[in-house]
């Protein structure tokens, strides 16, 4: 089958407004992961027993398990609970809450990589633990973690034409949606892979960009 460009043309807007949505729920998902993760890796190393394998066991489950079945969990089993969510919003919990286990053992490696001496200098200078995550552990710790993060990020957005399978009116969605009504595939799904190569390179310079900045 050839390849329509007036065509492809036309059914451009189907797919912009899919990638809206697309951002949209990545944005939210990440946001979601980069808080869930932090949390999860403090609470990691939380003196309490029962937080610290809590969250070891949440972290287990969610890297464990496959994010398809952790959506329809979200999707269809909450419902039988009385829990009922839109798609959206069970798209980026779903993307959320698988992410920030991964993120956690970033955070996790990111910690640890910061020197015995300086928690020891923190300790010795009688400094609360608030200032002592925020002026002398986090500064130390995000930068290496950026590469990993960006690469998770744009995990993520790979990951999200798995949303179409709980209705969320995505890329992958829109893109279905013509293949369906009109039996041509070629077109929208080149337009699909050329909407993700644009919208995932300029995730991956920023990121490099602030690694670059912050080394510098």
């Amino acid at each position: 089958m050839s390849f329509d460009f007036a065509f492809a043309w036309e059914i451009l807007p189907d797919l912009l407004r899919g990638a809206a949505v697309t951002l949209e729920v990545m944005a939210a998902g990440f946001l979601l992961a980069l808080a869930g993760g932090l949390a999860l890796a403090l609470g990691r190393r939380s003196p309490q027993t029962v937080t610290r394998l809590a969250c070891a066991a949440f972290i287990e489950f969610m890297r464990n398990t496959p994010l398809l079945v952790q959506l329809y969990f979200l999707f269809f089993v909450l419902p039988l609970g009385g829990i009922t969510l839109p798609p959206i919003t069970t798209g980026i919990l779903a993307l959320g809450l698988n992410y920030s286990a991964f993120l956690s053992e970033v955070y996790r490696s990111g910690i640890e990589s910061v020197p015995r001496g300086q928690w020891e200098a923190a300790r010795a200078l009688d400094l609360p633990a608030r200032d002592t995550w925020r002026r002398i552990v986090l500064p130390q710790a995000i930068p290496p973690m950026l590469p990993v993060l960006g690469n998770y990020l744009i995990g993520m957005f790979k990951d999200t034409p798995l949303l179409a399978v709980i209705t969320v009116p995505e890329m992958m969605q829109a893109a279905k949606g013509v293949a369906g009504m009109t039996y041509r595939y070629n077109e929208p799904y080149t337009l699909l892979a050329a909407l993700f190569l644009a919208l995932s390179l300029p995730a991956s310079l920023l990121f490099r960009t602030l690694e670059t900045r912050l080394r510098g």
